[in-house]
């Protein structure tokens, strides 16, 4: 149930975004638009009450449960970087309007990839108190293994990730 549930969830949040974008620049109504962007945090709410009572009805956490706490981390660290991302691109691909989107190279790739990573780090953050709070709520080592799992995997990925974003500096990434 968990895993289908943040599949929905993801699926919602790209839903959500482009109705907002087309509400906003489609049909012109900017309000309308902005509050359908805005629903994208109320799916990461509902994923974590959901999680939440799963876990407090007795299931044993699995690396779904584990991975709604990532979820919720990136969406949040992520989100609104995510819906400018996704912004920028429908004015210029869909609508023809305002500037093409530009790749970066050099030390302005450097930068942009080394604030992904401190938009990662926060993720981590984030979903790890998640975590760490659902551990400590259940309060059970047995029932929260899988919980422990991802924290540490997770956390290696951010080290690696940081390694790649020290990398940009050291080896910039060149134009084409």
């Amino acid at each position: 149930m968990i895993t289908a549930l943040i599949i929905t969830c993801e699926i919602l949040f790209w839903v959500v975004i482009l109705l907002g974008l087309i509400t906003r620049y489609v049909l012109r109504k900017e309000k309308a638009g902005l509050f359908l962007l805005a629903l994208s945090p109320l799916l990461d709410l509902m994923l974590l009450i959901v999680t939440g009572f799963d876990l407090y009805r007795g299931a044993t956490a699995t690396p779904a449960h584990a991975i709604a706490a990532v979820y919720i981390g990136v969406s949040i660290a992520f989100g609104k970087s995510m819906i400018q991302w996704a912004d920028e691109r429908f004015q210029y691909y869909f609508l023809k309007q305002g500037a093409k989107p530009q790749k970066r190279y050099g030390y302005d790739y450097a930068k942009h990839y080394f604030t992904g990573w401190l938009r990662h780090a926060l993720a981590y953050m984030i979903g790890a108190s998640l975590l760490v709070g659902t551990i400590v709520w259940i309060d059970d080592s047995s029932k929260t293994e899988a919980l422990y799992g991802i924290l540490r995997i997770w956390l290696i990925v951010v080290a690696i990730d940081l390694l790649i974003s020290i990398s940009y500096f050291i080896w910039p990434r060149k134009t084409k």
